[in-house]
């Protein structure tokens, strides 16, 4: 089934969208997405619901395609002085404001969301399943973080980051506790703290 693009089609919207969130390395990602009322991009939903082939795909579709986007991250020493969840706004609002058109309204995946700017908006739990501008956002921030952590884990091997992405995996607890923590990583996450080792 085809997502509408915009829930209004004459009004300017942007779909919002993060991923990283539940890491334990690397940056929370970001992505602003306005898409035009006429605009057909076959196969646009969640992207962790599809293959790294076919994000890539849609990547491509959606750049070429959009009205605007724009892209953006918050780093771990960031996430870790101001928390995740304010991570995530401040990478959302990064995304919204770097756009090179001015969005009328704002289609946040998600229930909560602190803007900074004065542009009505909306918060959709699951949006990235329901309007297709929020999906493109989805894409576009999953296939950007996933080259960024593929690169990182050549920069630091042993984490298998190159395919956990950051997220707690046992390969990845398992460097954790062999090689200690990078730069790269989260430290005001538990898991990224040497006392959950102490036991082990």
């Amino acid at each position: 089934m085809k997502l509408p693009n915009r829930l209004i089609p004459e009004r300017i919207e942007a779909g919002i969208d993060e991923v990283g969130r539940g890491c334990l390395a690397g940056p929370v990602v970001a992505a602003a997405v306005i898409l035009p009322p006429e605009c057909s991009i076959s196969g646009l939903h969640d992207s962790k619901k599809l293959s790294p082939k076919r994000r890539e795909e849609l990547a491509s579709a959606i750049k070429e395609q959009a009205l605007a986007y724009a892209i953006s991250e918050v780093p771990p020493a960031e996430i870790d002085e101001i928390n995740i969840l304010q991570a995530t706004f401040r990478a959302m609002n990064k995304a919204i404001s770097a756009l090179s058109t001015l969005p009328e309204y704002l289609l946040i995946d998600g229930n909560k969301f602190k803007p900074q700017t004065n542009i009505p908006f909306e918060t959709i739990v699951g949006g990235d399943d329901k309007v297709a501008s929020i999906a493109a956002a989805s894409i576009l921030a999953k296939t950007y973080r996933d080259r960024l952590m593929i690169k990182y884990a050549e920069e630091y091997p042993g984490y298998d980051w190159e395919h956990n992405m950051g997220y707690g995996t046992p390969r990845h607890l398992l460097g954790i506790r062999k090689l200690g923590i990078t730069p790269l990583h989260r430290r005001s996450f538990a898991p990224c703290q040497p006392t959950l080792f102490d036991s082990l």
